[in-house]
């Protein structure tokens, strides 16, 4: 038990790493996934996947998730992924309380079949939740596949659901996972938290552990926090409870900087955190000279939108050229939309919402050449400096494969669909490659973002997941 409990009159520890669904907190898009999830679940909607990092809160999700099923719906928890073909056939029915024949998928697939059809004779729905699925070996995720077709004469009598790292993508996109890939109809992605967010959500496990008074981590604190942890919750947690642990040494109530600073140099991922790569320095007399504030072309290009993390994060399919019917007016009439973000005065340019690391990390990724990636990524760069927090763009899709060329052609084609001063290109850096956000827009409100959305071309809205994010988020990510 926590030490400090009774000095900030809390009922139990509130950042126990361990998954705990009374301390699910439902903001960042985490309300609303397990919504999603919910109704995928109850209307046949086929395999459905969740990435996201080591620590983002996929575990948390998938057991919140079984709570909030009904009770007809039978849940089956598989947490050891790495089961070969026929076991993971085996461990299903074990879950059931089957005895499946041995050595014969055909006969054991059948009487499974046959156990399902009388379960939804009854009433009775079945989902089986796999966690880790990124371990997967790739017979075992065909069996996935030939799982997820067992049904009745019209519907579904398995529903699968893959809770995965990042990693589980890059599987999904080899060419022999097509067909798992074709089924799967829902993809979401867990995205870490931004720094507005962070602060809510400390604030929300300290308030459901029992705390009732003013805000205990201070905003710079919070600052602070979500840097080192980029905002993922475990790590979140564990700097929360190492900084209330050094405030109560000091018989403090509050925690200030000086409290996390001691937290991360606590922290085991903090001491393992890898070494930025090489090429993140390239062009360091550039990147420099931005960060002193040398932004003036940056500042007076034309502005666009900041992604946000968190929707489905599947390789982009690269959109066919141009329907002869669309363009670009028909896509997003200028009439109705509240102002633009464009308009912001450039006479007296605001001050740069980017860090001078933010900085170096987006000059790092290079466009070798490719001229209409060059004038996105910079258009992207003067958006991120200057667009409001709470500002909306759309978000179309991440892709792992940052190949300059690739997005070019993307662009090429892109052109005759949007308008392409629209689109922005924001580069992450990982430990040692680049991932690549493609949004597009920028808008005053969320209201404004959807209903742009909604006109974006049917050849954008059959391709990607697309989901409003805020500047604010985008930036968190960077």
């Amino acid at each position: 038990m926590a030490l400090y409990l009774e000095h900030f009159g809390l009922s139990e520890a509130p950042f126990r790493i361990t998954p705990h669904t009374d301390f699910f907190f439902d903001g960042a898009d985490r309300g609303a996934t397990l919504e999603a999830l919910v109704y995928a679940v109850l209307h046949d909607e086929g395999v459905v996947k969740v990435s996201g990092e080591v620590g983002s809160g996929k575990t948390m999700l998938c057991r919140v998730l079984m709570e909030r099923l009904p009770p007809h719906v039978e849940t089956l928890y598989l947490a050891t992924p790495s089961l070969g073909r026929d076991e993971i056939l085996h461990a299903i029915g074990d879950e059931l309380g089957l005895d499946l024949p041995e050595g014969r998928t055909a006969l054991a697939l059948r009487a499974l079949q046959e156990h399902l059809i009388g379960l939804y004779a009854a009433g009775r729905r079945v989902v089986v939740l796999v966690d880790e699925a990124h371990v997967m070996p790739d017979e075992t995720l065909e069996q996935v596949r030939l799982l997820s077709n067992l049904e009745s004469s019209r519907h579904k009598l398995l529903q699968m659901v893959l809770f995965g790292q990042p990693e589980l993508d890059a599987v999904l996109a080899k060419p022999s996972m097509r067909q798992l890939r074709d089924r799967i109809t829902h993809s979401f992605r867990m995205r870490p938290l931004s720094e507005p967010e962070v602060a809510r959500y400390v604030s929300f496990r300290m308030r459901a552990a029992g705390y009732r008074g003013p805000e205990v981590f201070s905003a710079r604190s919070i600052a602070l926090m979500t840097r080192a942890t980029g905002g993922l919750t475990r790590r979140i947690n564990i700097l929360a409870d190492k900084a209330l642990l050094a405030a109560f040494t000091r018989n403090a109530h509050a925690v200030t900087p000086r409290e996390v600073r001691a937290a991360i140099n606590d922290a085991e991922f903090a001491r393992t955190r890898p070494a930025r790569r090489p090429a993140l320095y390239a062009g360091a007399a550039l990147a420099t000279g931005v960060a002193l504030g040398v932004l003036v072309p940056w500042l007076l290009a034309d502005p666009g939108p900041a992604p946000s993390p968190v929707s489905p994060a599947v390789e982009a399919p690269s959109p066919a050229p141009a329907e002869p019917a669309t363009t670009a007016a028909a896509v997003l009439p200028a009439a109705p939309a509240p102002a633009s973000l464009s308009s912001l005065s450039e006479s007296q340019p605001p001050a740069s919402k980017l860090t001078g690391d933010q900085l170096l990390r987006l000059t790092g990724y290079s466009p070798e050449g490719q001229p209409l990636l060059a004038a996105r990524l910079e258009a992207s760069r003067a958006a991120l400096q200057r667009t409001p927090d709470d500002a909306y763009t759309i978000e179309l899709y991440i892709t792992d494969n940052a190949d300059p060329a690739r997005m070019e052609r993307f662009l090429t084609r892109a052109r005759d669909l949007v308008p392409l001063e629209e689109l922005f290109v924001i580069p992450m850096a990982s430990a040692d490659a680049y991932r690549l956000w493609v949004v597009f827009g920028s808008f005053p409100d969320r209201e404004s973002a959807v209903e742009a959305e909604r006109r974006l071309p049917p050849r954008y809205q059959r391709a990607f997941r697309t989901s409003p994010r805020t500047f604010g988020e985008l930036r968190a990510e960077i």
